[in-house]
C-alpha cells in the first residue's frame, strides 16, 4: 500500500509565509515625514522711520513641538510675546507662538526682514528636527502717534512785515532736490530662496533631508560622520534628496556647505519606541518577537497544522486495498 502525496501540504506552507511576509512589512512601513513650523511676520513703518514687525509660529503637526533655534534679520530683541528657545509650540490648531521686534534703518535701501525658526517633534518612532525661514510682508504705515498741539500761540506781525525772509525761502528749493534722489534706490535684487533642511532620528537611520525651492541654487553639502565616510548631498533647484547613515550609538554627523551658518555636528537619537537590538549597533542581543508578529506566526502554524490533519484524513481515505 502506497499512500499518494498531496500538494496542498507545500501550497499551504507557501502561502502561511507570504501571510507572514507581508504582515511584516505593514508593520514596518512608515509614512514620510512632513513636520516643519509654520512662521509668518508682517512689519509697519513709523513716520519717524521706524519699522515694527510682529511674528507668529504655527506648528503642522497634530503634536506639540520645542523651539531649538529663533533668529531674525533684525538685531533687536524679541518683545511682547512667548516664541524663544525652549518654548512649547502648540499643536496644529493650538496657541500660536508671538513676539514683537522695531528697528530703525540706517540704509535707504529695502531692509530684509526674515525669521527662521527650528523646532523639533519626538514621535514614538522618530525625533525629527526642521525649519523653515519667512520674510514679513508690509502691512502699511504705523498708527501714527498723537503730535502735541502748539500750546503758546505766538504769530507776530513784526516778522511778517519783514521782506528779508522772502530771499532765504526760494534758496532751500533747489537743495531739496537731491533729497528726492534716493527713492529709486529701494530697487534690490531678490535673493534665491533658500534650501529647507530636515534632520530625522529612527530606529535604525539617521536622515539628512534637503528641500531645495525651483528659485533656489543648487545645494552642495558634505557630512562627515564621526564613524564611517563622509557623504555628499547635491541637490538642484526645485528637487529633494536626501542622505541617510547607519544608526549607532555615538553617531554624529558634521555638515558642511556654501554659506551654512551652523555647522556644529548633529547626533543620532534614539527614539522611545525601538525594539531590543534594534538602533545603536549590533551589539544588543534581539530577543523574541512579541506582539502583532507573534499573533502572525501562531495563525499561520495552526493553518498548517489544520491543513496537515486534512491531508492526514484525505490520505486514510483514499487507501487503497487488493483482493486476490
Amino acid at each position: 500500500m502506497i499512500r499518494p502525496k498531496s500538494p496542498f501540504r507545500r501550497i499551504a506552507a507557501i502561502a502561511a509565509g507570504a501571510v507572514i511576509g507581508i504582515g511584516t512589512m505593514t508593520m514596518f512601513a512608515a509614512p514620510a515625514s512632513a513636520h516643519h513650523p509654520e512662521p509668518s511676520g508682517t512689519y509697519c513703518l513709523g513716520s519717524d522711520g521706524q519699522v515694527t514687525v510682529t511674528w507668529k509660529v504655527g506648528n503642522s503637526e497634530n503634536i506639540d513641538a520645542t523651539i531649538t533655534a529663533v533668529s531674525s534679520t533684525i538685531t533687536s530683541a524679541f518683545t511682547g510675546g512667548d516664541l524663544k528657545v525652549g518654548a512649547t509650540l502648540k499643536a496644529k490648531g493650538g496657541k500660536l507662538l508671538t513676539a514683537t521686534q522695531t528697528h530703525t534703518f540706517s540704509d535707504s535701501k529695502k531692509p530684509k526682514i526674515e525669521l527662521t525658526v527650528e523646532a523639533r517633534w519626538e514621535r514614538p518612532d522618530r525625533i525629527v528636527i526642521e525649519h523653515r525661514t519667512v520674510a514679513a510682508t508690509k502691512s502699511g504705515r504705523c498708527a501714527a502717534q498723537p503730535t502735541p498741539s502748539p500750546s503758546s500761540p505766538t504769530p507776530t506781525p513784526t516778522t511778517t512785515a519783514s521782506p528779508t525772509p522772502t530771499p532765504t525761502t526760494v534758496s532751500p528749493s533747489p537743495s531739496q532736490t537731491p533729497t528726492e534722489s534716493p527713492s529709486p534706490t529701494p530697487t534690490a535684487t531678490t535673493p534665491p530662496a533658500e534650501p529647507v533642511g530636515t534632520v530625522e532620528s529612527t530606529c535604525d537611520k539617521l536622515t539628512f533631508t534637503i528641500e531645495n525651492p525651483a528659485d533656489g541654487t543648487t545645494v552642495v553639502m558634505t557630512l562627515t560622520p564621526n564613524k564611517g565616510e563622509a557623504k555628499t548631498l547635491t541637490v538642484e533647484p526645485g528637487k529633494t534628496g536626501s542622505v541617510s547613515f547607519d544608526a549607532v550609538e555615538g553617531l554624529t554627523v558634521t555638515p558642511a556647505a556654501e554659506g551654512l551658518d551652523d555647522n556644529e555636528p548633529i547626533a543620532w537619537e534614539k527614539p522611545a519606541e525601538c525594539n531590543p537590538g534594534q538602533g545603536g549597533g549590533k551589539d544588543e542581543p534581539a530577543l523574541p518577537l512579541t506582539g502583532a508578529a507573534t499573533g502572525g506566526i501562531i495563525a499561520g502554524a495552526v493553518v498548517l497544522l489544520a491543513a496537515g490533519a486534512g491531508l492526514f484524513v484525505m490520505a486514510r481515505r483514499r487507501r487503497v486495498r487488493f483482493t486476490a
